[in-house]
């Protein structure tokens, strides 16, 4: 998205000094995730295409398919008045409480994926791009954030609590699959963390 000078500069004035830990904080992250396609474009071999490109790309594509309609239909959802004072629920949310940091993880895991053909050695360390990106929306600035907002808003709502019980906190999956599915199996493999659930925790 391009962002006028004057744009920026008001940006800029009302952050006040913290602009810089802002600035130098995002080029990190973006430095960081996209080691995958640094190490790519910076290598010399030119191997055929493989099933890890293809698995790789297809991953991308609906990583990034499933980022953009999901932040559409909250934007969608959240300009509606009719929806004001609730959680949405509505689209691939009715699947997921967070589609748009699962389509996220996805693409970039699928960037990675695609890079493995041309990595030897120490060259492999850029895994962690994916990690880091996945580790921070799971447990630092995405995920947990959320939950904790909505528990706030609407954690005394019975709606809101059976939404949490029946959705998936990030990957796709029926409801009505999730709801049945044993606790111990959607920590492990699901990402339901003890703080995603502290809800129910607290007024069990």
């Amino acid at each position: 998205m391009a962002l006028s000078t004057g744009g920026f500069v008001s940006i800029c004035s009302y952050m006040g000094p913290s602009v810089g830990a802002f600035l130098i904080n995002e080029a990190i992250w973006v430095w960081t995730v996209s080691l995958p396609v640094t190490v790519v474009n910076a290598s010399d071999k030119q191997p055929s295409v493989q099933d890890q490109d293809i698995i790789g790309w297809i991953m991308w594509i609906i990583g990034i398919l499933v980022e953009i309609t999901a932040d559409q239909q909250k934007l969608a959802f959240k300009n509606s008045s009719e929806n004001r004072g609730k959680w949405c629920s509505v689209g691939l949310w009715k699947y997921s409480r967070h589609p748009n940091y699962f389509g996220e993880i996805l693409l970039w895991w699928g960037v990675f994926l695609a890079s493995t053909p041309v990595l030897e050695g120490a060259e492999w360390l850029v895994v962690f791009g994916p990690v880091f990106i996945t580790l921070l929306l799971l447990f630092v600035s995405g995920i947990p954030l959320l939950e904790a907002s909505g528990d706030k808003k609407f954690g005394n709502v019975a709606a809101y609590r059976s939404y949490k019980r029946k959705t998936s906190p990030l990957i796709l999956l029926p409801p009505g699959l999730y709801g049945s599915l044993p606790q111990w199996f959607k920590t492990i493999l699901l990402f339901e963390f003890p703080y995603t659930v502290a809800i129910f925790l607290k007024k069990s």
